[in-house]
């Protein structure tokens, strides 16, 4: 018995739409890390980008449990001395890119490296309702079906 190694040729990836609107931001990333890196799959190979194009809508809309929404800083860096900048979760939600907080959550669910890059460029964050990518014709996921937990009613 050998085991089997996809090869990027064999890969078929599909389109997922996900609708963000009262889920919880943790739950959500970790589901969309999962589609996107291809560990659904029963060929999953580490070394292939075999996930799917995801696409997350209403970003904008998403939630935080406890008091994150408050207490929960983003740091960055400017690249000058003393130049550490902090932001809360609400100050981005509320500010100009909110869509930003889910970017940011799945994007350090992900391992780094060249094949990280790749896998990157597979997700599609919108803050509104609206995306542009009806011509692939994505497939729904109900994310808050998965579990009670997946979601917050406000």
């Amino acid at each position: 018995m050998k085991t089997y190694s996809a090869k990027p040729a064999d890969v078929e990836k599909k389109w997922v739409l996900i609708d963000a609107e009262g889920l919880v931001v943790g739950r959500l990333a970790s589901i969309v890390a999962m589609r996107l890196r291809g560990k659904h799959k029963p060929t999953y190979t580490p070394h292939v980008d075999c996930g799917d194009n995801v696409i997350v809508i209403n970003a904008d809309k998403v939630v935080f449990t406890g008091r994150k929404y408050e207490k929960k800083v983003y740091y960055h860096h400017t690249g000058h001395p003393g130049g550490i900048k902090a932001r809360t979760a609400r100050f981005i939600l509320e500010g100009r890119f909110p869509e930003r907080v889910v970017e940011k959550a799945v994007e350090r669910m992900l391992p780094r490296g060249p094949l990280f890059r790749k896998i990157i460029g597979n997700l599609r964050v919108y803050a509104g309702p609206e995306h542009p990518h009806a011509a692939q014709q994505p497939e729904k996921l109900d994310v808050a079906a998965l579990n009670p937990k997946n979601s917050r009613s406000a």
